[in-house]
């Protein structure tokens, strides 16, 4: 993984990038199932790098001193990841808005861009972010491989957002078989629910792209052109992807996720976790001030995207939007993702056990018991400033 500087001077980080000149004519040449085993090794190693480091610093007798006398203080940075993604509006409103540069006051903002959940998950376990905007998945993987070492989801950002959209002659289930389709990456939510989603239909799916079914990890924009291009049948994607490959590329949903969440875990049908935010633990631990303080800004930035005007909604996401990614969307495509995305705090945490099954099932995590993900106290304590109602952490952790 490597990064490099926009224009706006926010960090575009996509995995498997380099800077080295002579990489860039094979990078042109990656296609379809490109970063498949590394997106693996990425999540195992990631945890894994975590709980080791954090279990070396805890015999580390001559930090602890230091580490104590930190603790509690206002961090002088925080480093905040997000995507692109109209489903990381939180994020984008909150950044171009300065909602949250104006709750962390004297700590400075600095911020980080991304293509998938997996590469951010590697960025926070290597100490390059603090926290980061991210899909449910790769936070519980996360969790998993370092025993509970590595983060926290300290809140919810969006709900729906994200449909396989397919070639219009695929009327059904049953015309996938032998097909070849995208997610933005090995791991990631998108890619574990159509996987899940997959093997209730009795397709197998493996994840260096064999089986019945093909799946190849691909980053957003690649995906769109392939798909333009022939070389993809479909792919499962968040908002603003789905729509385009729908207005712009000819698609169309074979299966809107919001049709599969009855509501029966989290007790608001058609709603399922596709933003939250995370923390890491040792960050939270360090410097729970700080955290707090970007709650109140998150809070503000979700709060806005629930009553600001549709047209002034969309002109402040199109234009964050070009600044963390280059590009802004036509008014249509904006206009359909708003369409499928609640924006809200809640991280709808009746839904994780789910979601762990699914990443089993996918083949992208292990079982464990992943009691303890959430630490919804610093939310709650906002929520009841602004008197609003508190999050359930749904007996997996703190609230």
């Amino acid at each position: 993984m490597s990064s490099h500087q926009n224009p706006e001077g926010s960090t575009r980080i996509v995995a498997g990038q380099t800077n080295k000149p002579q990489d860039s004519a094979a990078k042109r040449k990656r296609t379809l199932g490109i970063g498949i085993a590394a997106g693996l090794v990425v999540l195992i190693a990631g945890g894994a790098a975590v709980a080791s480091s954090l279990s070396s610093n805890s015999g580390n007798t001559e930090a602890q001193p230091a580490a104590a006398a930190a603790a509690g203080t206002p961090a002088a940075e925080l480093k905040l990841g997000y995507f692109g993604n109209v489903t990381h509006a939180p994020a984008l409103v909150g950044v171009k808005q300065g909602f949250i540069a104006k709750s962390l006051g004297e700590t400075k903002l600095s911020t980080q861009v991304f293509n998938a959940g997996p590469a951010a998950i590697e960025a926070l376990n290597a100490g390059a972010i603090d926290a980061t905007y991210i899909g449910p998945n790769p936070a519980i993987n996360s969790f998993v491989k370092s025993k509970g070492e590595s983060v926290s989801i300290i809140a919810g950002a969006a709900a729906g957002g994200a449909q396989l959209v397919v070639r219009p002659e695929i009327a059904a289930a049953a015309d996938l078989k032998g097909k070849t389709l995208s997610t933005p990456q090995l791991g990631g939510t998108q890619d574990v629910a159509l996987r899940a989603w997959l093997s209730a239909q009795g397709y197998k799916t493996n994840t260096d792209g064999s089986g019945d079914v093909a799946i190849n990890p691909t980053e957003n924009a690649q995906t769109l052109k392939l798909f333009q291009d022939g070389k993809l049948d479909g792919a499962w994607l968040p908002e603003p992807w789905a729509s385009r490959l729908v207005l712009q590329a000819g698609a169309k949903v074979l299966v809107d996720e919001k049709d599969l969440w009855d509501g029966s875990l989290t007790g608001k049908p058609g709603e399922f976790p596709t933003t939250i935010l995370i923390v890491s633990k040792k960050f939270a631990a360090d410097h729970p001030d700080t955290v707090k303080a970007l709650l109140k800004g998150h809070a503000e930035s979700v709060a806005w995207l629930n009553s600001a005007a549709a047209d002034e909604k969309s002109s402040v996401i199109n234009a964050a939007l070009k600044e963390a990614s280059g590009a802004e969307l036509k008014p249509d495509v904006i206009e359909r993702s708003l369409k499928n995305i609640v924006f809200t705090v809640d991280p709808l945490a009746g839904a994780y056990k789910k979601l762990l099954q699914d990443g089993v099932d996918a083949g992208t995590t292990k079982q464990a018991d992943i009691s303890g993900i959430f630490d919804l106290t610093a939310l709650n304590s906002v929520t009841a400033e602004t008197g609003g109602s508190k999050v359930s952490a749904a007996s997996l952790g703190k609230d």
